[in-house]
Formats: structure tokens, sequence, C-alpha cells
């Protein structure tokens, strides 16, 4: 399989290590939007590992080209509909997601079970921590939203999420409140706790190395190639 990593940072560099060991070729290795548009290989899908602010238009450089895409980059979901909406009318393919690391995608499901046990027991208060290397420039994570939709999805009483306690007091009992810490070198942290008087439950993630999210990223990528539409890490899992 031809594949273009379109960002060719940390995360570039592992994603193509194990790309190379699993028989794929890598025929473009992009830093910057004037390589992007440059670029006129053949390519079988793309990788995209960038910033924010350079994602969409990395996106809608490959649904122009019926280039499947895998996305990793985190901080631009704002237009995630209309980029979805773009995306099936030009016959492209997309995978996002915050994480693809196949641990993570099974702790946010273990998320979603622990927020619906917990739904009758308003006396614990929920929050999120995560821990990220300082090169992570959005915060929170992407993880840590995910994690804070899956309890919002099951939790009635929870509304939105908030980063460091910044909703007004008055509405801080409906928000889950997500704290974001940047300290090197870690991968990436997440802690979901339940606090009551009584006790605390919490559940953890704790990644040890960039490995297990570029091989996740690879394996989708297998999976992304020759499909149309717009594809959930749900979809590839088969939850």
């Amino acid at each position: 399989m031809n594949i273009l990593l379109i960002g060719y940072g940390k995360m570039g560099k592992a994603i193509e290590a194990i790309a190379l060991q699993r028989g794929h070729t890598i025929v473009g290795k992009i830093d910057n939007k004037e390589q992007l548009l440059r670029f006129d290989g053949n390519a079988d899908v793309a990788i995209e590992f960038t910033q924010p602010e350079a994602a969409i238009s990395n996106l809608r450089y490959c649904f122009d080209r019926k280039l499947p895409v895998v996305c990793g980059t985190t901080g631009w979901l704002e237009h995630a509909k209309e980029l979805e909406l773009e995306c099936r009318n030009k016959g492209g393919a997309l995978l996002y997601s915050s994480n693809f690391s196949l641990g993570v995608n099974l702790f946010f499901k273990l998320n979603e079970t622990l927020a619906l046990l917990m739904k009758p027991y308003t006396d614990y208060s929920v929050s999120i921590d995560e821990t990220h290397h300082t090169q992570k420039k959005d915060a929170p994570s992407g993880t840590a939203i995910t994690l804070a939709e899956g309890i919002i999805k099951n939790q009635p009483l929870k509304k939105n999420w908030t980063l460091n306690g910044t909703t007004a007091a008055a509405n801080i009992e409906q928000s889950v409140v997500i704290t974001s810490h940047r300290i090197d070198p870690v991968p990436g942290t997440h802690t979901v706790s339940y606090r009551s008087a009584i006790d605390d439950i919490q559940i953890t993630h704790t990644a040890h190395s960039r490995h297990g999210f570029a091989l996740g990223a690879v394996l989708v990528a297998e999976w992304l190639k020759g499909k149309t539409g717009v594809f959930k890490m749900d979809d590839f899992l088969g939850f």
C-alpha cells in the first residue's frame, strides 16, 4: 500500500517505521502546505497528523483527490460537520479519531459503561485529568473530550465539559471538569475520577510510547483503503 504522510513530526516518523515494517511504501513525507500542493505521487491512503490550523485544508486536499484519509489531528472539531458533508459530497473517505490506540478505544468503552453504572449515584462528582508532553498545542486533549462526551451521553445531569473549572460556579455541577497538564516527556495519561465523601473510583489509561497510536493509525489506513464515506473507530473495531 502506498501511504502519503501529511505531517512528519514525531508521530509521522513513528507511523513511517511501523508502515515500513508492515510492508507498505511511503510515497510522500509532507511538512507544510507548499510541499503538499507540489506532491504528485500515487497514494492509496493519506495519514494526517499535523496541527489544528492546518488540518482543515489538508483534509480538503484529500477530499478533492478522492484520497482516503486517516486523521489524528485534534482541535478542529467545530468544523467537523461541514467537513464530513464535504467528504461525502466529493466521494472521499475519512476516519477521524482523537486517539488511534486500540487500548484507548477500549478505555472509551469502559468509560461509557462506568458512566452508565454511576448514573444513579449522584453523590459522586466526576472529573477528568489528562497529561501530555509540552509539544501538544491543544488543551484539553481530544481524548479527554471524547471521554467527557462519553460521560455526558450516559449521565443526563451533565450537559457539557469545562477546562480547568472555568465554567461559572452556578453551572459547574452540570459540567464534566477536565484538568490539563503539559509535562515532558509524557505521551499521554488520562484518568476519570468519581469522588464522594466516602470513597473514590478511578480508571486510568497510561500510554508508554507513541507506538500504540502509530500502530492503530496504520491498521486503520489498511482498513480504509478503497472505501468511501465517513467512519469512526467503532466502525473499524466492529463495536
